[in-house]
């Protein structure tokens, strides 16, 4: 189920990036005449897209009906993780009807992965929650053919290569199903319902086992040619240094990432560099970054050298994007930007410094405020809006 038209198309857009509105107002923002629009949202309503949702402020005489992308539609995001499988159904405001996550390891493959995805959304169906099921977006942390529906070459996801995820939930789901990045989508959760909900252009840095970055522009997610765009964990920091998952040295991502962390702070812990970290570590066999956060509040020098060290790294490829796409706002989310304030104090220090001015000028760097949501969120979004018919103006 589609829209019939480009007029009802436009009138999804509007409702999607303006929120509830009066018939009047959408007629003005989509340049339809009053009885236009009102046969147009009839028809809308009747084929479930919209819904009435109260009255407008008063402005001194008959207050106004409004009218809101409707709460029986749903949709599911899916965000497969390297160590996390988040699964999360909305209505067509994006609102979350219902969200659950567990631990994966990405390495165990697809099928096993995909059964799991599979039976949260039974789950999700027998507890009510999917009275009826408007389409499917699934995130995956690695490069993403978007037309195929399938990942190409995914450095930290054996066995993945051109596997037709897509497909898999066509068949399981009979419904519209979309894949991309992981990163790309929680661009999108933050450009509908996070911190940067009215700006066009900006930035999602997500660091997590690895490191990439959503570009979105003029309310699109720029993805490239091949799909590959924003993978800026590959961007050399350094001639030589360890060898990153993709089989190369220097990349940003093997100097600091979640994996970069975890292996730095176990080396400092075992070799007795950082006896705070080393009192964390135990019998633990390997630290992550949580344990880094800990030691580094607790004052442990060592860890706090790791995350500026790292947050220097990320703020000077930062600067390099910053100077060439011109953003209008930097968000930074993933597990390990729950190392919070301290690694944002250095990303922004070296950002500012390298960048130009004019570029930086009002340029805000902040921490995202949807965490764990942001992925499902955005899957959800990225398949509303291909059911919805919704395409942001140019």
């Amino acid at each position: 189920m589609q829209p019939e038209n480009a007029h009802q198309a436009r009138v999804l857009t509007s409702l999607r990036f303006n929120g509830p509105q009066a018939a009047a107002e959408l007629a003005a923002q989509v340049s339809l005449s009053r009885s236009k629009i009102g046969q147009e949202l009839a028809r809308l309503q009747e084929l479930g897209f919209v819904e009435r949702a109260g009255k407008a402020a008063s402005q001194g005489g008959r207050r106004s009906g409004l009218v809101q992308l409707s709460r029986r539609l749903r949709f599911i995001g899916v965000d497969i993780g390297a160590t996390s499988l988040d699964v999360g159904v909305t209505d067509g405001r994006l609102e979350l009807v219902a969200h659950t996550s567990e631990a994966i390891d990405i390495k165990d493959g697809p099928e096993p992965i995909l059964r799991r995805a599979g039976d949260t959304i039974d789950k999700l169906r027998a507890d009510g929650h999917l009275p009826e099921l408007d389409g499917v977006g699934i995130g995956v942390p690695g490069p993403v053919s978007f037309r195929d529906g399938f990942t190409v070459s995914p450095p930290i996801m054996p066995g993945w290569h051109r596997y037709p995820v897509r497909e898999h939930f066509m068949q399981l789901l009979d419904c519209p199903v979309l894949v991309d990045n992981d990163v790309n989508l929680m661009a999108v959760g933050e450009m509908y319902c996070g911190l940067a909900r009215s700006v066009r252009d900006f930035l999602f840095v997500k660091i997590g086992t690895g490191i990439g970055c959503g570009i979105i522009t003029g309310n699109r997610v720029l993805r490239g040619s091949n799909g590959s765009a924003g993978d800026i964990g590959h961007i050399a920091v350094h001639d030589t240094g360890p060898v990153c998952s993709c089989g190369r040295t220097g990349c940003l991502e093997a100097w600091f990432s979640g994996a970069a962390l975890s292996r730095d702070a176990t080396a400092l812990a075992r070799s007795g560099e950082s006896p705070g970290l080393q009192e964390l570590l135990g019998d633990r066999g390997v630290l992550t970054a949580r344990e880094v956060d800990v030691a580094m509040r607790a004052g442990d020098p060592q860890a706090l050298g790791l995350v500026r060290d790292g947050g220097r790294r990320l703020g000077r490829v930062l600067a390099g994007l910053v100077n060439f796409v011109n953003p209008a706002m930097i968000v930074v989310g993933g597990g390990v930007a729950g190392l919070g304030h301290p690694l944002l104090a250095e990303v922004r220090s070296e950002l500012y410094r390298r960048s130009t001015p004019l570029a930086t000028s009002n340029l805000p760097v902040v921490l995202s405020e949807l965490g764990e949501r942001a992925g499902v969120v955005g899957a959800a979004g990225l398949i509303s809006d291909h059911v919805l018919g919704v395409s942001p103006a140019s």
